[in-house]
């Protein structure tokens, strides 16, 4: 009879961690890519590598609280995952960033209850779009924010977001066709503009796939005068579609809440 081996932990006895994860989407194929668009060249698959060289556990899988779109950033993306190593969170956090891309920062790293899902645990999530506003593109913003010539107009597209607000279903304002349920609740969406900057922020309880982007897209054309802020009910109720989803280069996910 084969004898178990003492030093290896069981399923319950396993370490729950979380990450908080800051990163630079541009060159990447979004946080992950599933079915026939699979590739290696995603956030979570850099990080994973580095996990599994960390805790020298090949099985390891990673739990994220929003999959990102291409080229898309986030300032606190949330993700778990469960191992048997004893090793110190703040070792843990130095191996991380030692050996991750320059362009994925680990900002924290901390030990959750055993049951924390950092997707199915998620009660909001927040997107931000950064615009600057000037008659010459900044040569140094123009990898992270999208640049217009012209001013949009706020207060329309603030009268758009009203409309956007509350329990709908948002299935024209997503390029996913396999989602069980297209129905999300935003809870608000705010303009804010300084200087020459102006930003979108969107807070709802989940996000279909592309969904933000779409929304920002169309909340663009309505600023530009290119189409009126009345076709929001249309799109919602099935009758219109969405407008071209926004340049993914300024789109943050700026916050998850639990």
């Amino acid at each position: 009879m084969r004898k178990r081996d003492k030093s290896a932990k069981t399923p319950s006895a396993l370490r729950n961690i979380k990450l908080t994860i800051e990163y630079d989407g541009s060159r990447y194929q979004g946080w992950t890519r599933l079915g026939k668009d699979e590739s290696n060249n995603t956030v979570s698959n850099k990080i994973l590598e580095v996990i599994r060289k960390m805790t020298g556990e090949s099985d390891t899988e990673l739990n994220c609280g929003c999959r990102t779109e291409v080229g898309v950033h986030a300032y606190a993306q949330v993700a778990n995952f469960k191992t048997g190593s004893d090793m110190k969170l703040l070792d843990m956090k130095h191996y991380l960033n030692r050996y991750l891309p320059m362009d994925i920062a680990i900002v924290r790293v901390d030990e959750v209850p055993d049951r924390f899902h950092a997707q199915l645990n998620a009660t909001s999530k927040t997107y931000v779009y950064r615009m600057t506003i000037d008659d010459v593109p900044s040569v140094f913003d123009r990898k992270y924010t999208y640049h217009c010539f012209k001013t949009p107009d706020r207060q329309l597209m603030q009268q758009a977001g009203i409309l956007l607000t509350g329990t709908h279903d948002f299935k024209n304002f997503s390029s996913s066709k396999k989602s069980k349920s297209t129905v999300r609740q935003v809870y608000e969406v705010e303009i804010y503009s300084a200087a020459q900057e102006m930003q979108i922020m969107i807070h709802a309880d989940d996000f279909l796939h592309n969904m933000a982007r779409l929304m920002v897209g169309t909340l663009l054309d309505i600023g530009f005068y290119t189409r009126p802020k009345e076709d929001i009910d249309d799109i919602l109720e099935g009758s219109m579609d969405a407008s071209a989803p926004c340049d993914p280069k300024g789109l943050y996910l700026q916050e998850i809440t639990y």
